[in-house]
């Protein structure tokens, strides 16, 4: 199964250009696409998810599993857009910007970025303003 983006919201998204972000990190970072989903949902789900499969009974911006096996990148990956709402209007940047990067965020942790401690927060943000600087450059 290829990149498959899904929206389960009715919020509209640039399907196209978060599938060309996400093909741009997995290849410059070594990869291959194997098998992925991206999907874009709404608080209620991601809360869901996040208390079904990690034990955390709250809203975040991102959750990812990743299922690497060989040589292709395989997993999956949620994103709350009304998260991303709220830290776009806290981070003061346009939607969009925040989207991208926390759907840049969420390849890296497919290609196996962890930010567990702050030096890897770090690191995993120079990577991302990277991917955010390609993208408009």
């Amino acid at each position: 199964m290829p990149l498959q983006i899904f929206n389960t919201t009715k919020r509209t998204i640039d399907e196209t250009l978060l599938a060309e972000v996400i093909r741009l990190v997995i290849g410059e970072e070594g990869g291959a696409v194997g098998s992925i989903e991206a999907i874009y949902c709404g608080n209620k789900m991601i809360r869901r998810i996040n208390r079904d499969f990690l034990g955390h009974d709250y809203v975040t911006d991102t959750i990812t599993f990743g299922y690497n096996e060989g040589g292709e990148v395989d997993g999956e990956f949620y994103i709350s857009l009304d998260v991303i709402e709220s830290n776009a209007r806290r981070f003061g940047v346009s939607f969009e910007d925040e989207l991208l990067r926390v759907t840049i965020h969420s390849a890296l942790h497919l290609m196996g970025y962890d930010d567990e401690t702050s030096e890897l927060r770090a690191a995993m943000s120079l990577r991302e303003d990277h991917y955010l600087y390609r993208l408009r450059h």
